[in-house]
């Protein structure tokens, strides 16, 4: 059965997306801003563990800290192979700012890594609201950096990196994407995946983006909920126009990557991440957007329990072995 209009939305609902979604609404239907911070984390990671992708092939993980946050390495490479020169990849986990860990996003890093049989670096950056903005982005700064020039610590002698992200990961990916181009990071940026990801915070984009204005109540995140994490990550007297607040604003530079950006139909930020797109495509970059309609925000971490986010966390990892470089 699929769900050809949608009582909150007016939207379809893929049959696959149904039973989770009916579930969340017997359950009272409380989208994120509606608990307490410490309850919402609690919640978030007990939702994507009950969830898991399944491996044939376990990679090697280990953990550092990197100054105040921590990360964690997958690498599914052989023994033999880690002193060769490779690509890999930067995974920045989605959260609101304020939510999610190294455990909400184990599966998509994992499954990540295996597919593209690249090492796979996650960032475990400091949250919202105890560490407001710019925390989070400058402790990704500070990861990318690292796995790029710390072969010494974690033994991984990157080539190329691709940078992938959902939701404010996604942002925070998009960020990073950009101010490496522009500022002509040694290590070729192969690829960028942005699942479902955060481009605008500002005020006027909330207020009349359609997908705001629609995707309001019936979900775990909606409009509200959206402005709930905004202002638990950034000041009221910060610009949110700022290009690491608001890549849509942004100038962006030349020579970016080959990009793959998502968008879900139930999700207020189906309408800038499509905005987002035709602007990457309108500076030149190569891109690749799929808009999946029946679908929401979420889909992703949900993909053990939902076949369609399974499938196209697979092709993510499929675009990224396609633009790596090496």
């Amino acid at each position: 059965m699929r769900v050809d209009k949608d009582e909150f939305t007016g939207r379809a609902i893929a049959k696959d997306a149904l039973p989770p979604l009916e579930a969340f609404r017997r359950a009272g239907g409380l989208p994120f801003h509606e608990y307490s911070v410490e309850d919402v984390r609690r919640m978030y990671v007990e939702n994507c563990e009950a969830a898991p992708l399944h491996e044939t092939h376990t990679p090697e993980q280990s953990d550092f800290e990197v100054g105040a946050f921590h990360v964690r390495l997958y690498d599914p490479r052989s023994k033999t192979e880690r002193s060769n020169p490779t690509a890999g990849i930067l995974f920045v986990h989605g959260g609101g700012w304020i939510m999610g860990n190294l455990r909400t996003h184990h599966f998509v890093a994992r499954r990540l890594s295996v597919r593209t049989g690249l090492p796979l670096l996650a960032v475990d950056y400091r949250l919202a609201p105890e560490h407001r903005y710019p925390a989070a982005i400058d402790d990704c700064r500070e990861a990318m950096d690292w796995f790029l020039e710390r072969d010494d610590l974690h033994g991984v002698r990157l080539s190329s990196l691709s940078l992938v992200g959902d939701s404010a990961g996604g942002q925070l990916a998009t960020v990073l994407t950009n101010e490496a181009v522009a500022g002509g990071v040694k290590n070729p940026i192969d690829s960028q995946v942005l699942l479902y990801p955060v481009t605008d915070l500002t005020e006027g984009n909330i207020t009349t983006s359609a997908s705001y204005q629609r995707v309001v109540a019936g979900f775990p995140l909606v409009a509200e909920t959206m402005e709930w994490f905004a202002d638990a990550y950034v000041s009221k007297e910060v610009d949110r126009s700022a290009s690491d607040l608001s890549p849509l604003q942004a100038v962006l530079p030349e020579g970016l990557p080959a990009s793959y950006v998502i968008t879900v139909d139930n999700d207020p930020l189906a309408e800038e991440g499509a905005r987002y797109a035709a602007k990457l495509a309108a500076a030149g970059a190569p891109v690749q957007y799929e808009h999946l309609v029946g679908y929401a925000h979420g889909l992703f971490t949900s993909a053990g329990r939902i076949p369609t986010g399974e499938h196209y966390v697979n092709k993510a990892a499929d675009f990224i072995v396609e633009n790596t470089s090496v």
